[in-house]
């Protein structure tokens, strides 16, 4: 038998089936085989084509669920924190109303020593005008009179040492500068990998208070924080409160924040305040 036969030609079909009878039977099967196979194999090609645009469909749109996912999840941080700026900025002047002004220390002033002033009037022999000859008359009476006035104080000698030294060697003291911490700058302060990474690293760091759990408490607690020039995190605190065991627990979580990328102001780093919602929500 030659390898080039095609077992499902017509010529080897009736040469299988010489002096046999072709109406029916295998016959019939072996004419329509080569139709069957290629429907079969069509088929075949479409399903595997509709499975792949299916993979590729499903693909495509758990990208574009994960993509607005994080979309949404920016915008909405991005409202949630211009929310918490606006009530951290309410706060702040209400504490401004609030808080007394702050006076500088006076020191003390020095003692006063004891002083004594005397005044004499000298008697002259030369008569002047009548009021003038009457008061020498009273004058005369007791020969001379003192006019002794006398302050009160101190005749210690080393505390008159003392303040003349220290007024000698006074020099005006320096005010220490603090460091300015900015609310807005041109270029703010971004947590390594974005928002997206921010709050993933919350969430596998929160961990919800029992008490509050079996008080079904829940809520949003707004925390701020100094991001520092060095990208630090320093003088956490609670903005808006929902619950002591909440709040605790988003501040222990705040300063286990790794450092961030700073705040620039004039291209230079500079401190700038941070607000972040950390919402606590329990699971039906």
């Amino acid at each position: 038998m030659a390898k080039d036969v095609d077992l499902s030609s017509k010529e080897w079909r009736d040469l299988i089936f010489e002096g046999k009878n072709k109406d029916f039977g295998a016959y019939k099967l072996r004419q329509g085989s080569e139709s069957r196979h290629n429907k079969a194999f069509f088929y075949v090609l479409i399903g595997l084509v509709a499975v792949c645009l299916l993979i590729f469909g499903y693909m495509k749109y758990e990208a574009y669920k994960t993509q607005k996912a994080e979309e949404e999840a920016k915008a909405k941080l991005e409202q949630q924190q211009k929310l918490a700026q606006m009530e951290a900025e309410k706060e702040e002047e209400k504490e401004e109303e609030v808080e007394q002004i702050e006076i500088e220390e006076v020191k003390p002033e020095a003692p006063q020593l004891a002083t004594q002033l005397m005044t004499e009037l000298l008697l002259t022999d030369t008569p002047k005008e009548d009021n003038e000859i009457k008061a020498n008359e009273d004058i005369q009476k007791d020969n001379s009179v003192m006019s002794t006035f006398t302050q009160a104080g101190s005749d210690d000698i080393n505390l008159i040492k003392e303040h003349k030294e220290e007024v000698v060697q006074e020099k005006p003291r320096e005010e220490k500068k603090k460091e300015e911490v900015f609310t807005h700058v041109e270029q703010m302060p971004k947590f390594p990998g974005g928002d997206a990474e921010l709050y993933k690293f919350i969430s596998n760091n929160l961990n919800y208070p029992a008490m509050a759990i079996e008080n079904n408490v829940q809520g949003r607690v707004v925390v701020q924080f100094v991001v520092t020039k060095d990208g630090s995190i320093g003088n956490v605190k609670v903005v808006r409160s929902v619950d002591r065991d909440l709040d605790n627990e988003a501040i222990r979580v705040c300063k286990k924040l790794p450092k961030f990328i700073p705040g620039k102001q004039n291209g230079q780093p500079v401190n700038v305040w941070y607000t972040l919602p950390v919402t606590f929500k329990l699971q039906n």
